[in-house]
């Protein structure tokens, strides 16, 4: 049987075939206008108290493909030297669900009078419920005992990490997240079937260039890896008009940075290829959408990924024009 036929049963074969399953953060391809979904120490950056909700629908078209919520507020505090923030998530893929809620501060070092070189540090506190849903998996044998029956799931208590340098016009920041990495069993006597939490590192850039009063060129680039799978490059550009509406493509591919023996020979790099715009409808309103289409042979049966976000600055006393280069 060409299991690529099936593409749901390409979801539930890559979970039964292997001992243990690893939970990936979630897909973002609109990070780079809010970085806190990557990075604890991006709270407060914005120096407004700001408000997002983000949704990512990944592989339309495919049985059980990846399914993103996410709400987030983050506001700069004590004469800006804190950002707090809280972010919530939730990340659906075939028989699995993820929920992730966390805490975050950033101390924040103003590193010149003119306050425009921000060094940050950030800590963020969660907890992560992970679950199974053994009804939604079909077992290739009748009675196999490795699928639970009814749902099965656990809190864990989650810790994220990170450093963040900005100016005007330009960022780099590295973070780690799922530092208290843990597996989830799903039989204490038999545990081939279980979830595991793996840790993730981060590291992205990029730098805003004036083309004139008009324009302004923005590429960035995101690095994601979880030492165990394939490491993730985002390469994107964006287009800055007149303030007003931010236009950009993406490019996403994996990269070989060092050795990983556990990885399959021959596997195609490239990733995926769209696109991703902002609008500010209102000086303190900012609506997104990205698309990103398949480049391997998984192309053949979806129909892409879809995201969405809307953000909000609430105004107050000391509102100053948002910041829109990141």
């Amino acid at each position: 049987m060409n299991i690529l036929k099936k593409p749901f049963f390409v979801l539930v074969f890559i979970v039964l075939s292997v001992k243990a399953f690893a939970q990936q953060d979630a897909q973002f391809g609109q990070y780079v206008f809010n970085g806190m979904y990557i990075n604890p120490a991006y709270a407060g950056y914005k120096e407004e108290l700001y408000l997002q909700a983000f949704a990512r629908a990944q592989w339309t078209g495919v049985r059980g493909a990846p399914q993103t919520l996410s709400i987030s507020a983050d506001e700069a505090i004590n004469d800006e030297s804190l950002g707090i923030g809280m972010i919530v998530t939730e990340d659906k893929i075939g028989a699995q669900n993820t929920l992730n809620a966390s805490a975050n501060l950033a101390y924040r070092i103003k590193l010149d009078r003119t306050e425009t070189n921000i060094l940050a540090f950030g800590l963020g506190l969660g907890v992560i419920q992970a679950s199974l849903n053994g009804n939604m998996l079909d077992p290739i044998e009748l009675g196999d005992n490795r699928i639970p029956t009814g749902s099965t799931s656990q809190t864990l208590p989650d810790i994220r990490a990170g450093i963040h340098y900005s100016n005007e016009k330009f960022f780099i920041g590295f973070s780690a997240n799922n530092l208290f990495s843990k597996t989830l069993s799903v039989f204490d006597d038999y545990n081939s079937l279980n979830l595991k939490i793996q840790p993730h590192f981060y590291l992205s850039a990029g730098v805003a260039l004036p083309v004139n009063d008009d324009f302004v060129f923005k590429p960035t680039f995101l690095i994601k890896d979880d030492l165990h799978g394939p490491t993730s490059l985002d390469l994107n550009a964006f287009l800055l008009v007149k303030e007003r509406f931010w236009l950009g493509a993406v490019y996403r591919t994996s990269v070989k940075i060092y050795p990983k023996d556990n990885l399959q020979s021959g596997l195609t790099s490239r990733a995926a290829l769209g696109f991703i715009s902002e609008l500010f409808v209102r000086s303190n309103l900012r609506i997104g959408y990205g698309y990103d289409y398949s480049l391997n042979k998984l192309s053949n049966y979806d129909y892409g990924s879809h995201e969405i976000s809307v953000g909000y600055y609430i105004e107050t006393k000391k509102s100053r024009r948002p910041k829109c280069y990141f």
